[in-house]
């Protein structure tokens, strides 16, 4: 069960429309690293979870990710202002101008509309967790990308915490991952000859050639120094 609370996770605002700015903002509501996407990839990996912890992780996540899909879906709005100026918008899509009255679509920035395509779910936990983390990461390089290319204070502010909130949830998966040793497809790693060996393909160089027994993967806590 799912309830709405009108008050966003944290109020958005903006120092002045900009149209322009509102569409390259779409990617991080229906492009294939936004917020719908982590939401629906994190609810959908979660359905057949059998830890009550990792499964009360991911609905957690899933549930905050889309309040970020409201927080970027009001700042749309706000940048978007009250006019239809389909003319003047000059980066990528202008379906909002002429078809969407301005409500913010659920496309990436191009105008491509959201596909269930983007979801990565295998039903393995570490490979959905590995998907997760990349997910988390590469959704915080398009928020400091968004962040670079703005100097609209209250826009600013709003990536901010979001990509922040990006980190947070990259650290917690990392933590979900660590639990899970010689789990699922995490068993028996690296305990035949062949998943030892390392190819040395590069010419010159010999810079992993002294790769001796690896390990199964994971993740060290960060440096509190």
């Amino acid at each position: 069960m799912f309830k709405h609370d009108k008050q966003l996770l944290k109020d958005v605002k903006v120092d002045a429309p900009n149209p322009n700015y509102a569409t390259m903002m779409l990617d991080q509501l229906g492009g294939p690293h936004g917020e719908l996407k982590a939401a629906l990839q994190y609810l959908s990996q979660s359905f057949r979870l059998k830890d009550p912890k990792i499964k009360d992780l991911f609905l957690d996540i899933a549930a905050e990710e889309l309040s970020h899909m409201e927080m970027v879906a009001t700042t749309v709005n706000l940048l978007y202002g009250h006019n239809l100026d389909a003319m003047n918008n000059t980066v990528g899509s202008v379906e909002a101008h002429i078809i969407g009255g301005l409500s913010p679509q659920l496309t990436n920035a191009s105008g491509y509309p959201w596909t269930g395509a983007y979801i990565e779910c295998t039903g393995d936990l570490a490979a959905d967790i590995l998907s997760d983390i990349s997910a988390e990461e590469r959704a915080k390089v398009v928020y400091e990308y968004l962040y670079r290319q703005i100097n609209d204070k209250g826009v600013r502010e709003t990536i901010d915490f979001l990509l922040n909130r990006e980190e947070a949830h990259n650290t917690l998966f990392r933590e979900a991952f660590n639990m899970l040793q010689d789990t699922g497809s995490l068993q028996d790693w690296g305990v035949t000859q062949d998943s030892k060996v390392y190819f040395d393909l590069s010419t010159p160089g010999k810079y992993f050639n002294e790769l001796k027994n690896p390990q199964a993967p994971g993740f060290t806590a960060p440096d509190q120094h």
